[in-house]
């Protein structure tokens, strides 16, 4: 839909540096590691090109197994946060439909409440900020290790926008269900601005966004 469309270019100029004034206060992003052989596009002076395996770290999660023997109703039951728990379209993964025994934590991966999340099969690099604690499957990547060079929220939105969707796209492997890996993850060159500019780009696209949300809601109710 044109308003996804929209959304989409917003997410393109915001990475690129064609969303806010940069401002010479803010300084300029430290180099570290190479820099890609091919710039895949402009990008401010102050801002660098740099792979997630210098800014981040990333995990995968795990899955006990057979899990039908792990899920639980009781108290004590862990959320088990599965791909079906993350809402197209939204940015927070707010609950979860199962649990599971404590017993089958040795297996997994628990994941604090405000985690970064990534797709890593079928649906891949799907990006979601995690609203609870719980224990995350062999489906999910947990990103980490970042706030030092990236916000949080920032990171959430560059993990949106197409560039990234396509460097997800060349990187995923599998002939029938395609896939990523942590090194594939870790290995794409991604823009990083300044932090307080990074901070003033969530802003301007977090406004952008709820004035195309509102717009796209009256024209849905003129159907």
């Amino acid at each position: 839909m044109i308003f996804d469309q929209l959304k989409a270019q917003i997410l393109s100029q915001a990475i690129q540096g064609k969303l806010v004034p940069h401002l010479a206060e803010e300084g300029i992003v430290e180099q570290l590691g190479d820099v890609p052989e091919h710039v895949p596009f402009e990008i401010p002076e102050s801002w660098k090109w740099m792979q997630l395996k210098y800014v981040s770290d990333a995990v995968r999660g795990g899955s006990p197994r057979p899990i039908s023997a792990y899920i639980t109703t009781e108290d004590d039951g862990l959320n088990w946060i599965k791909i079906g728990d993350a809402e197209k379209g939204e940015k927070v993964i707010k609950k979860c439909a199962q649990k599971i025994k404590p017993s089958g934590l040795n297996k997994t991966r628990f994941v604090k409440k405000g985690s970064l999340l990534l797709t890593n099969s079928m649906s891949f690099g799907q990006p979601y900020i995690l609203g609870v604690d719980g224990c995350i499957h062999d489906g999910w990547l947990s990103i980490f290790n970042f706030e030092k060079y990236i916000n949080k929220t920032y990171f959430y939105y560059l993990f949106l926008s197409p560039y990234t969707n396509q460097e997800f796209s060349k990187q995923a492997s599998g002939s029938v269900v395609k896939n990523l890996n942590i090194d594939k993850v870790k290995s794409i060159f991604i823009p990083i601005p300044p932090l307080k500019e990074q901070e003033r780009i969530v802003k301007k696209l977090e406004t952008l966004f709820v004035e195309i949300e509102k717009a796209e809601k009256a024209y849905l109710e003129l159907l």
